[in-house]
Order: C-alpha cells, then structure tokens, then sequence
C-alpha cells in the first residue's frame, strides 16, 4: 500500500462493518458506507447513505419507558446492484453472493488521492466459467448531490449473458447499531417509485416526522455505445429496479454505469426535489467525465489540506484528514449543519452534534475558514434556543445543550440502559455546560487566525456575551472561602456525575469546568473593551445588558475557585475523599474496562465511590492552552501553576484514567508532548490507530470518530508546533516527538494563502507566499520574527530543555 491508498483483502464476515465505516465515501452534502453494492442490510453487512442535517425524531416504548429519540437518518439504499449469469437458454444461475465460495481474489482499494472505492473480485460458476469484476465507485466532490458506481465485467474462458438488477431500495431503517435495536427506527415513510425512459428510476419519500421530502434519482446504462440485449424498468411498492441483460465474452468487459442524484427539500434554489434530481441524474456525465470532475475537486481540497509526514504516521494522518474532508467539505458552507460525532460514517450517537468540534475547528481555521464560519453559524443559529433553556432553568444567558441536533434542543437521554446490568439509570450528561465554553473557545480561535473581525463584532460577540452570562449568572459566591463557586455540572470525565449518596446530581467546582469559564469570561471583557462604541451600545442594547454588570462579571473571572489536593489539581471539590480503585483487579477480572462506569453499576457499585476518570478532564486545560496561557489564567484565579505542580497532576490522572474515550488518548498524547516526556508517543500512536485497529470496544463499525480524526490533525498542526494565533502573530514553539519530528505542512493565516511551516534537522521554515499584504509577525518561543511575503526564513529551534516557566507570558 502506498501513502494514498488503503487496501483490504479477502472476505471476512465479522470486520465487514468496520471496512464499511473506513470505506465510506463523502462529499459533506451526503455520504455512503462502503457497503457491497449486492447486499442489504442484515447481520453482517449495512449499506447506508446519510445526509448532513436531515434528522427524524420517533417516540419508542423500550422496557416499558417511553423515550423520544432525534436520529440522523438512514436513507434510501441507491447503491444497490447485483448480477447473475445465465446458464442455459431458458435458466439463469442464483444472484452472486459474497457469502459463496464462488468468491475469489476479493480485494478493496480507498484511493485518498482520487476519492474513489475499488473492488475486484473472481467469481467462478461451475457451470459456466470464471467472470472478473471491478467496481469503482465515488461520492462526488464537485457536484454534491452526485455520485455513481462502475461495474465492470469481464468474461475469462465463456460467452453469454449476465442479468444485472440496479435499484433504488426504500425498504431501510435506522439498523447500524444493534444496542438501538428496541427503538423505533423506522424513519422514512411515503415510499413513492417511478420511472422516466429510457434508463432513469427514481424513489421520494418523507422522515417520518420532520417531514423532510428526498427524492432520488438513478441513470443505469452500458458504457462506450453498447447497447444491452433487453433492458426493464420497473418501479415496485418501495423499490424502484432496472433489469438489463448484458453479453458478455472473452476480451470485451461489459461495464455499466450507475449514476445517482440525490435532492431534498431542503435544498436551496430549487422547486421539485424530484423534479431536479431526475433533470441532474439525466444530463449528468458518463462515469469517465464524471471521475475526471471529482478527482479535479478532491486535487483542490489537497492543494489546501495536505501535508508531509514520514511513515506510517503521516499515512495515518492523511488517512484521518481524507474522513475529515469528506464529512466537512467546502459544500457545507451552504448547509445548516454541526459537527457530528461519528461523521457522516454510521449511526452511533444518533447522529449528535456534541463538543468534538472543540477537536475539529481549530484544523479547520487554518485551512477552510468558510467551513469555520459554517460550523459556527450552525451554534448562532440555535442561540434562541439556548437562550430559552437557560431561562427555563432559572439562569441568564446560553445554556447549550451537550447533544444537539435539528434544532438546538437538548436531545440527551434523562434515562440510559446499562446494557451490563439491564437497569435504566439516571443519565446526567446534559449536566456538561462546558460545551457552551467549547463554542466560545472554537469563536475566538477562528477569529485568531481568519482576522474576521466582522464576524467577532456580530455573531460572534453575541455568542461570547451570552455563553459568558451564563456562567457569571452560575456562579454563586461562597464567604467563606471568598470564591465564587459553580455546582451542579458535569466535567469531560463523564464518569462522575454526582456524589456518593448525594439526593442531586452534579459536581461542585469541577476544575476544568471553572478555568474554562474564566477564560470565557476574560475573553468577552477583552472583547467588548475593544468593540467600537456604536457597536458595544448595540450589542448591549440588544441583549439587554447594563454596562454596570461587567464588574462582577471580572470579579467572578479572578474568583472562581479551583481547587486543589496533595499539590496537584482536584478534579472537582471532594476528590481527594473518594477511594483509590484496585485497577489491577478490575483489569485482571474484566480484560478491557474502558466502560468502568457499566461494569461498577453492575456489581452493584458505582465509578462515583472511586477516583477513576473515563477520559481527560484536568489534562484537557493543557489540551487548549498553551503553558504560557494556562499559566497565565491561572495567576489571574490567583494561583501560581508551576511546572512542577502541572507535572505531578499530570502524572497523577494518568494513573487514574480508563480512556474509555478515542479522544483520551490524544489529549494525554499531546500533554505528555507539551510536557517533554518520552512516554508520549505510546498515547499518540493509539490515538492515531484507535478507529483503524477499531481498538475502541469495536465501535467504529458504527462510525468513525471524527473528533479523534481530527484532532490527531490538530496535534501535528498545533500541538508539536506550539502554533497559536493570538494578538495578531503566528506563535510556535516546537516540542520534540521522535516518531513525528519532520513534518511540512501550510496554512492559510488571514489573507496569506499557503504559509507554509516546515520542521527538520532542529530547525523551522517558514515561507509566506509572495503577495501585496503585511508581512507575517511570527512568535518563536516568545522570540519576535517578521516574514515578508514572497520570503522563508529559517529559524534554529531553542534548546527544549530551557525553562519555559522562564518565558514571556
């Protein structure tokens, strides 16, 4: 396998699902699972297509709980293709499975560079003879409502004829993860077929109850003029299928072409989602002009994303950044959609949108600031609805919910099945407010590096203010520590939300929660100190706010209490009280125990007793911020965060975590890095292999991580460049990592397109591309530089095992 291309051989059953996530093809519009065209879904295979934002929400009734469930949905099925060949004048032979030993030389190939899925195969009939096959398939990336699959067949030692059924199935349900198999999945209705001659059929429907209208439309035809010996169309109930009998013979492959368009209602400048996707399929390209369009889009998204990497792992971090693209392409500039989860790859998380694009943008800004701005957009959009749960809960400002989907309601489960112990318990995640920090944090990032003041003046200040509100309304002042507190949450842990016995759940002054909230704080201080008066008065006026809150609102961003146990960060108020965990008991008696949480609740038990973490949670402040940065925040909660105190926390919730999470292992991954322990590349390697070795209790099969993906992107890009962007410069300080200690890569900092950093042999390059703007002024290791357009200035990197408590703040 070359850096471009992965490559899977032979046939197995039990890692189908898997192959389907990591072949899913996309365009940020929709994306199809690399599923066989000739199977439907079932036990081992899940053919499924998902489009970005279309959501459904059902009521269920599950162990005598009623539940109400927002999913992304599922589909109609247009990949759908089989073949079998005709033995005798008046038989045909069975359709072609995979599951027969008629199977030979099966073989997969993702080319990253081109955007396409190749399969080939042998299939051998006793009866009649061998028949090779190639399938090549793409989603398009210039035109996102399209996509097309190539069949070729080549007959080896026989001639005759092959039957080749092409369809569009609407008999499909929400069914890639089998824990939601008690739920009502069933989310698309109003099943409608039909055909337009000579070649087209075509299938719309509804979601069951967000009413959105798809309509699809399929081209099937033999290539280079040939014309097959009959050819039916025939539209059915719910599955709309082309019939063409094809010769075949010795040295004259057959390929026919299946060219799909998919429309919605709620797609702009249209009229008739029908009417459009059946005008688009028809007037399309034959597959060759088609491949050569998208190949010409996929080689303009890698002008501006890609990157040189050495190794195994720069083929990994192209690998992650390729899944990356195709679910958060330019095209969702135009579209009302987040970040979700597990991409556009499966259904685990129903499709949510959660705080993985804390993990995502910061890639982005850097590279497509209009998906940026998009992503942000879709926040700002829901504000309304922030704003109302926070009023409902008694509280000023935004409370954003931690899952969000169509419309920015909470759509976190109040009940979870445990399915270790089959009880329903309590689920307290929504209780993680600091994914209204995550927003913040992704606003003034992006701002940083596109210089979008305009942006930062208006949607973005707006969100700022009402995030910071909601914190400052939320902290309550306690006289007799002289610290405002925050009660009641949730950390990124997830493990702990509540106290052993507590009648409330939450936490009190979860530590990450608390510093997060400050720097919110701070941030819109700084913000609206620097907005232009008429627009500070407007903006007031508009959130009807009095200038006369903002001292609080300092005193609480100096105040709020973060505490601390045996000279290390406490996780929350009262972790040192609870029990240390026997983790070489539970490893030995469980094997994996990355779900800690079920397996205690079972034994009777709870992970709350114990000082035991999922995932990152004190260690995600080193995560965001650099040490200066931290530092800093930390002098102004009035404490002094030495090197040394950071070290012994760092090792101390090291010892304590699960990593029950893919984001776990590449938050320590880069903290160790900062850090300069050796022990950091074992976090980062797994951090890079998690969804590819599926080392994460064999979940990716229901979609990739796409948080994890792109925030090993953001380790090279960020993390072992110290690369920030703040008060208008490009800072960088380099950590050292053997395994990724050469790497090359550019960005695109505010109107310079393709700045370009390069790190070898103990030196940087920076390049600025020639142009009329500034020059670039550039931080390295608090050092002032300035580069010119049309220059590259190499710079020796300072010695690593300098003080960095010594710097500039």
């Amino acid at each position: 396998m070359s850096e471009w291309t992965w490559e899977w051989t032979g046939y197995d059953p039990a890692a189908e699902r898997l192959r389907e996530s990591l072949c899913t093809l996309g365009n940020g519009y929709f994306a199809t699972r690399g599923a066989l065209p000739e199977c439907r879904a079932g036990l081992v295979h899940y053919p499924a297509t998902y489009m970005a934002g279309c959501y459904d929400r059902l009521g269920s009734t599950v162990a005598g709980r009623h539940v109400v469930n927002e999913d992304l949905v599922n589909l109609p099925n247009w990949l759908l293709l089989r073949f079998r060949l005709r033995r005798t004048a008046d038989t045909w032979g069975p359709w072609f499975s995979p599951h027969a030993p008629t199977l030979l030389d099966h073989r997969h190939v993702l080319d990253l560079r081109h955007g396409t899925l190749t399969r080939s195969f042998r299939h051998t009939d006793h009866r009649t003879g061998s028949l090779r096959v190639e399938q090549t398939r793409l989603v398009h990336m210039g035109d996102p409502h399209l996509a097309a699959l190539r069949t070729v067949f080549t007959a080896e030692d026989w001639s005759g004829e092959i039957e080749v059924e092409s369809a569009l199935d609407g008999e499909v349900i929400n069914g890639n993860v089998h824990r939601y198999r008690s739920l009502n999945r069933h989310h698309v209705t109003h099943v409608r077929t039909g055909a337009r001659e000579p070649r087209t059929v075509w299938l719309t429907c509804r979601t069951s109850s967000s009413d959105v209208v798809v309509a699809m439309a399929a081209r099937t035809k033999l290539a280079a003029g040939r014309v097959p010996a009959t050819s039916q169309l025939r539209p059915g109930r719910c599955r709309a299928v082309h019939r063409l009998v094809v010769p075949v013979a010795p040295g004259l492959p057959a390929r026919v072409e299946k060219t799909f368009a998919l429309q919605t209602s709620r797609d702009t400048a249209i009229s008739d989602p029908l009417g459009e996707a059946v005008d688009r399929v028809s007037t399309a390209a034959d597959f060759p002009g088609l491949l050569e369009t998208h190949v010409s889009a996929w080689e303009r998204l890698w002008r501006r994303a890609d990157f040189q990497v050495p190794g195994e792992a720069g083929r990994i971090l192209r690998f992650h950044l390729f899944h990356v693209l195709q679910t958060l392409s330019p095209h969702i500039a135009d579209l009302d959609v987040g970040v979700p989860a597990r991409g556009l790859h499966g259904e685990a998380y129903r499709g949510h949108v959660f705080w993985d694009e804390l993990f995502v943008l910061p890639y982005l800004d850097l590279h497509f600031p209009e998906v940026s701005r998009a992503l942000l957009n879709y926040r700002y959009r829901r504000l309304p609805r922030a704003l109302a749960a926070a009023r409902a809960a008694g509280r000023s400002g935004a409370m954003y919910p931690w899952q969000s989907g169509s419309n920015g309601r909470e759509e976190s489960q109040e009940w979870h099945l445990n399915p270790a112990s089959g009880r329903w318990l309590p689920d307290n995640s929504r209780l993680q407010h600091h994914v209204g920090s995550a927003i913040a944090y992704n606003v003034w990032q992006y701002c940083e590096a596109s210089g979008d003041t305009e942006y930062l003046h208006t949607r973005g200040a707006e969100m700022l203010l009402q995030i910071a509100r909601f914190w400052v309304d939320l902290a309550e002042y306690d006289p007799g520590t002289g610290r405002y507190r925050i009660r009641g949450v949730v950390g990124p842990d997830e493990y702990h939300d509540g106290y052993p016995g507590a009648a409330r759940p939450g936490l009190d002054d979860n530590a990450y929660t608390n510093v997060t909230a400050a720097w919110v704080i701070t941030r819109t201080l700084e913000l609206l100190r620097r907005l232009p008066a008429w627009r500070r008065d407007e903006l007031f006026h508009r959130v009807r706010l009095d200038a006369g809150e903002l001292p609080r609102w300092d005193e609480v961003s100096r105040l709020l209490r973060v505490p601390f146990h045996e000279g290390v960060i406490s996780q929350f108020a009262g972790y040192v009280d609870l029990t240390e965990l026997d983790w070489a008991a539970y490893r030995d008696r469980y094997g994996t125990i990355r779900r800690l949480d079920r397996i205690l609740e079972a034994e009777g038990d709870t992970v709350n007793r114990y000082k035991a973490s999922k995932q990152a949670d004190v260690l995600m402040l080193g995560y965001l911020f650099s040490p200066a940065e931290l530092r800093a925040l930390f002098r102004r909660l009035g404490h002094d965060l030495t090197d040394d105190v950071w070290r012994r926390t760092v090792d101390y919730y090291l010892r304590r975590t699960s990593h029950g999470s893919t984001l776990s292992e590449l938050v320590h991954g880069l903290v160790l890095a900062k850090a300069r322990r050796a022990d950091a590349w074992q976090y980062v390697h797994e951090a890079l292999e998690a969804d590819i070795a599926d080392v994460q209790g064999g979940t990716t099969g229901e979609g990739v991580h796409l948080g994890a993906m792109a925030g090993t992107l953001d380790l090279l890009q960020r993390g072992l460049t110290g690369l920030e962007t703040r008060e208008d410069a490009l800072w960088l300080d380099p950590v050292p990592l053997p395994a990724l200690s050469e790497y090359r890569f550019t960005a695109r900092y505010r109107n310079h397109w393709g700045v370009g950093i390069r790190r070898r042999s103990g030196q940087v390059e920076i390049t600025v591309p020639d142009s009329e703007e500034s020059p670039i002024r550039v931080m390295l290791a608090g050092r002032p530089v300035t580069v010119a357009p049309g220059e590259t200035r190499t710079l020796p990197i300072p010695d690593v095992t300098a003080d960095h408590a010594s710097r500039d703040d």
